[in-house]
């Protein structure tokens, strides 16, 4: 058996997680976390019956507690209730797909009671990387990526040494709005941002797919995970969303993983450890495909990639702040008081008048997170109380 602690059990990723459970029976949830929806985490705790859970929201312990009377099942609420989760005993790997910068403290907390990792927060190596990265070596645990991307690359390394790698090659589908007309873009909105043409996900993450913010983390977050230098970390638009990433060596070949676009597979290999069991899910017809596309990204339509991209390679503190802007940026967007271009812009601005302030790593860390926040919501000449954390 390898025990599990699921946090973010209720998101798009926890849920799919659960699914690979039930393909693969040796996988047993111990602890479960989420975020403020008690209800759903308790249906799934029914189902699931694991030892603990943790919901963040400390007014839903009640309820939760209630809906979860008459089972054997601890529960707990708050922040440090995350962290508990994180260490429960007996848990082997944690999956760490709490979303945002709440989901580095529980992380941590893992890490140091030496779980291992199977990642599926971005945020956590985008404005944590060094301490991460680290405190894992320190306590010998491995970090493996849930991202599919980053799963791709994973497999596309597995036997290499790392001195014949020439470049790690990210593919991203270009989000919903790769086709329109430039001129059009000031007119767009968030539902349209919301039709994501390739994957089912979260509405944060598939506006940063529109945006390409996302493709910019996951290069801050290759670097961290395979220490790559970022002039040899390259973005491809691949539409068809089938080669998932692909890495290129020395000798001039070039390896790619190709499968259908479905998170189960990337959660799958993360959580057994490399393993390829069976599942329910058919590998691409080749037959069929007919051709598939690659393109350069056009850092017109996308500057919010190409300022997240300079946030990782100026490092310190500069893409935790710039990730924090995002985080607000994006929500004034889904709420309509943010034009699609100006977004990019807007991010692009922020980094040039960043300036990094001195202190403590992991204190940093945060403090940068709150000031990239706040520098957003007072370009947008907002309240940061109307997007809160």
């Amino acid at each position: 058996m390898i025990g599990l602690s699921v946090l973010g059990a209720t998101g798009s990723i926890g849920r799919q997680c659960l699914d690979v459970c039930r393909w693969q029976p040796e996988l047993r949830p111990l602890s479960m976390s989420a975020g403020q929806d008690w209800r759903a985490l308790a249906d799934l705790a029914r189902i699931w019956k694991p030892e603990m859970v943790a919901i963040a929201e400390e007014a839903a312990a009640v309820p939760l507690k209630e809906a979860l009377s008459g089972l054997p099942i601890r529960v707990e609420a708050g922040p440090e209730a995350l962290k508990l989760a994180a260490a429960w005993p007996g848990v082997d790997t944690v999956l760490a797909a709490i979303s945002g910068m709440a989901g580095l403290p529980p992380l941590l907390a893992a890490i140091d009671a030496k779980k291992n990792i199977a990642l599926a927060n971005k945020e956590a190596l985008v404005a944590g990387g060094s301490l991460v990265m680290e405190r894992a070596a320190r306590a010998g645990v491995s970090i493996a990526p849930v991202d599919s991307e980053h799963s791709a690359l994973w497999q596309c390394l597995a036997g290499e040494r790392p001195e014949q790698v020439a470049k790690l090659i990210l593919t991203a589908s270009g989000g919903a709005f790769r086709d329109i007309p430039l001129e059009e873009l000031e007119t767009v909105r968030a539902e349209q941002a919301l039709q994501h043409p390739n994957w089912r996900m979260g509405e944060k993450i598939t506006i940063d797919c529109a945006t390409m913010v996302n493709k910019g983390l996951e290069v801050i977050e290759a670097h961290w995970l395979f220490g790559v230098d970022y002039e040899d970390i390259q973005v491809l638009v691949h539409r068809e969303s089938i080669i998932h990433s692909l890495v290129a060596f020395r000798d001039g070949s070039v390896k790619a993983q190709l499968a259908q676009a479905d998170m189960r597979l990337p959660i799958q290999y993360a959580l057994l450890g490399r393993e390829r069991p069976p599942t329910e899910i058919a590998p691409p017809d080749l037959a069929t495909l007919c051709c598939l596309h690659f393109e350069a990204p056009d850092m017109l339509r996308f500057p919010g990639l190409a300022a997240m991209i300079e946030a990782g390679r100026r490092g310190g503190t500069a893409p935790a702040y710039l990730n924090g802007a995002n985080e607000t940026l994006n929500l004034a967007f889904r709420r309509g008081r943010l034009g699609f271009p100006a977004l990019g812009r807007a991010l692009c601005r922020l980094l040039e008048e960043y300036r990094e302030e001195p202190a403590d790593v992991e204190k940093r860390i945060y403090e940068a997170d709150r000031q990239g926040r706040e520098d957003a919501a007072r370009l947008l000449g907002a309240d940061l109380s109307l997007f809160p954390r």
